[in-house]
C-alpha cells in the first residue's frame, strides 16, 4: 500500500483543499502567539460547498490556498481525511471560534470588530460575546449594505470604521467568497490584526439564527438542521450539489488510501 501524500508544510490534502490539522484550541494558540508578536493572518473554515467550489473555480481554490490558517468545517471533510490515512483532529468551526477566539481576545486585552450581518445584528453578537468574555474590548461594528462590493463610497466607508477603530481581531460574516476577498483587501490596512471569515456566525452568537443540537453537530448532521431551517435557500446547495460531492469525495478517499 502506498503511503499517503502529506505536503512538507504538514498540511493535509482533501480534495484539492490543503487543511491545517489543529484542533479548536490550537488554532487559538497559534493567534495568541502571532498576536503578541504584533503578525496578523487570515483564518478560512471550508466546508463541503467551499471545497466544491474550489474543484471549479481556480480564483477561489487559490483564496482558500492564501489563508493563513484553513481548517475544516464539515464532517464529511473531517471523514474523508481518515479515510486517506492523514486524519485532521476534528471539525472546527466559525460558529465556535468566535467564542473561544473572543474569550482569548478579552484575555489578551485585544480589541474585536465584527463585520457582517443585517443592521443590528453585530451589535447584539458583540454583546453576547462581551457577556460571555468579561474585559472583551468590542472596537466596533458595522453591517454593510448588500451589495457593497460593487459601491466604491460603501467600501471606503468599511475601510474607515476598520481604521478608525484598530482592531486585533476582525470576524467578517458576509458569506464565502465575498467576506474573503475583503479580507484580502483590509489585511493591507491592518496587517497586525487576524480576520476570520466566519458566514453565519455573527448571527449564531447574535442569537437571530440557532444552530443545530449538540448532538447533531457531533454526526455530522448540522447541514440537516440548516436545511430544515432554511429549506428555499439551502436545498439546492445541499441536495442537489454538495450531497453527491461529499459522497463522491468519500468515495474517492477509501480508493486512494488502498492505492
Amino acid at each position: 500500500m502506498n503511503m499517503p501524500h502529506v505536503p512538507e508544510d504538514g498540511r493535509v490534502i482533501v480534495g484539492r483543499v490543503a487543511f491545517d490539522p489543529l484542533t479548536e484550541g490550537e488554532v487559538v494558540d497559534r493567534v495568541v502567539a502571532a498576536l503578541r508578536a504584533g503578525q496578523g493572518g487570515h483564518i478560512i473554515t471550508p466546508n463541503v460547498d467551499i471545497c466544491r467550489a474550489t474543484r471549479r473555480d481556480s480564483e477561489i481554490a487559490a483564496l482558500v490556498a492564501s489563508a493563513d490558517i484553513v481548517v475544516a468545517d464539515g464532517m464529511p471533510l473531517v471523514w474523508a481525511s481518515k479515510l486517506l490515512g492523514t486524519p485532521v483532529p476534528g471539525r472546527v468551526t466559525g460558529a465556535d471560534l468566535i467564542w473561544s477566539l473572543s474569550a482569548a481576545a478579552a484575555r489578551e486585552g485585544a480589541p474585536v470588530f465584527l463585520l457582517g450581518g443585517p443592521p443590528g445584528v453585530a451589535e447584539r453578537a458583540g454583546a453576547a460575546l462581551a457577556a460571555r468574555a468579561p474585559g472583551l474590548i468590542v472596537a466596533g461594528t458595522f453591517a454593510p449594505p448588500f451589495g457593497f462590493e460593487s459601491v466604491a463610497a460603501e467600501q471606503v466607508r468599511i475601510r474607515s470604521e476598520l481604521l478608525a477603530a484598530d482592531p486585533r481581531l476582525v470576524f467578517v460574516g458576509l458569506g464565502f467568497p465575498r467576506q474573503d476577498r475583503l479580507i484580502v483587501e483590509l489585511r493591507e490596512i491592518l496587517p497586525g490584526a487576524w480576520f476570520v471569515g466566519c458566514g453565519a456566525a455573527v448571527a449564531f452568537a447574535a442569537g437571530t439564527m440557532r444552530r443545530a443540537p449538540a448532538w447533531m453537530r457531533g454526526a455530522g448532521l448540522e447541514w440537516m438542521h440548516r436545511l430544515i431551517t432554511e429549506p428555499i435557500r439551502l436545498a439546492r446547495r445541499y441536495l442537489i450539489d454538495d450531497l453527491p460531492f461529499a459522497t463522491g469525495l468519500l468515495i474517492t478517499s477509501a480508493i486512494r488510501r488502498r492505492h
